[in-house]
């Protein structure tokens, strides 16, 4: 949530963000409700005061009549400040100075590509069919049990995603690797190793409200009578793990990286990537989430990128980084970095990555502050990012990594991890 304080200064900016965002909000209007709201506040002040002075001299009748005045009033602010809030909560995020203008995906913009696309001397096949013929992965059983877009992994295709996971968590939890991935950047960020987490999977609706992910039935798996829905990321239940509280400067940076199972109705999908394991209703992600200083925001923004690009990289997949546009970027972004990793059985780069830095917008919200060292409180910034979704990364490793005999190789960095060289 933006300050009002910074909406009414800034008026000319902010409705520039809910236009590009495609959002659609009357500010007069708000404005005009932030100025009746202060008013009205400040009447309440008022009869409060006098109703003290009446309370110290005695004076029960005009107390009597101060009392009806403040309920009045206090009626009057309930309805203005419902309409207020209903108003601040749609205002999106401003964007940042190197976020492009557009109007959806395609307009977004590479930055950067790493990597050559494998050749091979056969005609290369998609996920599906390769994890199908070495019996790892299994669509059909699993429609039968549990309906379309589910899956069972198996056999090595399992172990490969553990060997992926230890491998990130040993680098997650090495500050000199980490460190060593700032200084390719030159990042002058304080580093230490990111805390591991396995978060919950649920969440109360209210909560993720403040986290500003808003998410419809539509969207995502509501359980009304239990006051609960299924998270459709780690990082929505890793944000609020600090919500209503105030940390010391000395405190940050703070740095999570959450391992979990996400779910996804993907109502809006149908008949879109259907075949394989692409676009599930249930996967698993790794993701990491920072809580920072201001001053520090862009800065940690391109540190997680550097470290999932570090990932990309070890794994030797064929990638692209992307600035997301205004239009296809997410409602609290500040600004926001995706990277697309190339998938040959496709013949193109698919999104599996994602870096969103949302500063003080979703700490507002959150009432998660800093204390700085003159006293002063304010907002934290946060931001939040893919390390690994295992779905899209394992379909990537599959079909770079297929050999002409059907097999798959596995990583070399992964080795260590897997303890065989090759899949089937």
């Amino acid at each position: 949530m933006l300050d009002i304080k910074f909406i009414r200064e800034n008026k000319d900016l902010v409705a520039e963000a809910i236009k590009n965002k495609n959002r659609n909000i009357d500010l007069d209007q708000l404005l005009k409700l932030a100025d009746e709201r202060k008013t009205l506040k400040q009447k309440i002040d008022d009869i409060n005061q006098k109703r003290n002075e009446a309370a110290r001299t005695q004076n029960h009748e005009a107390g009597s009549q101060l009392k009806k005045d403040l309920e009045e009033v206090e009626k009057g602010l309930e309805g203005i400040d419902k309409e207020y809030l209903a108003l601040m909560l749609k205002v999106p995020n401003i964007y940042s100075l190197d976020t492009p203008i557009g109007k959806d995906d395609t307009e977004n913009k590479v930055i950067r590509c790493w990597g050559e696309k494998p050749v091979f001397t056969f005609e290369p096949k998609d996920h599906q069919e390769i994890g199908e013929k070495l019996k790892i992965i299994d669509t059909k059983t699993a429609g039968e049990v549990s309906g379309s877009r589910f899956a069972y992994l198996k056999g090595d295709l399992v172990v490969l995603q553990f060997a992926l996971l230890q491998y990130c968590l040993q680098l997650f939890t090495s500050e000199e690797k980490l460190k060593k991935i700032a200084d390719s950047i030159g990042s002058t960020l304080t580093i230490a190793p990111f805390i591991p987490v396995l978060p919950p999977v649920f969440i109360k609706p209210a909560i993720q409200n403040r986290m500003a992910r808003f998410m419809t039935p539509e969207e995502h798996y509501l359980f009304p009578n239990d006051d609960l829905m299924l998270i459709g990321s780690a990082e929505h239940t890793l944000g609020p793990i600090h919500m209503d509280q105030v940390f010391s400067e000395k405190d940050l940076p703070l740095r999570y990286v959450g391992y979990s199972t996400a779910f996804r109705r993907e109502a809006g999908a149908a008949g879109k990537d259907t075949k394989g394991i692409l676009r599930q209703h249930q996967f698993d992600k790794l993701e990491m989430e920072v809580f920072s200083l201001a001053e520090h925001s862009v800065q940690e923004q391109d540190f997680l990128v550097a470290v999932q690009e570090s990932i990309l990289q070890a794994l030797a997949l064929p990638y692209q980084v992307v600035a997301v546009c205004t239009g296809d970027m997410g409602f609290p972004d500040y600004r926001q970095i995706d990277i697309e990793t190339w998938m040959p059985g496709q013949n193109q780069y698919r999104e599996t990555h994602s870096a969103d830095c949302i500063g003080g917008f979703q700490p507002r919200r959150l009432n998660t502050r800093v204390k700085r060292a003159d006293g002063k409180i304010e907002p934290v910034h946060m931001n939040d990012a893919t390390a690994v979704a295992f779905g899209r990364t394992l379909i990537a490793i599959i079909e770079n990594y297929q050999q002409a005999d059907g097999r798959i190789k596995v990583p070399p960095a992964l080795v260590p991890y897997m303890g065989k060289e090759y899949i089937g």
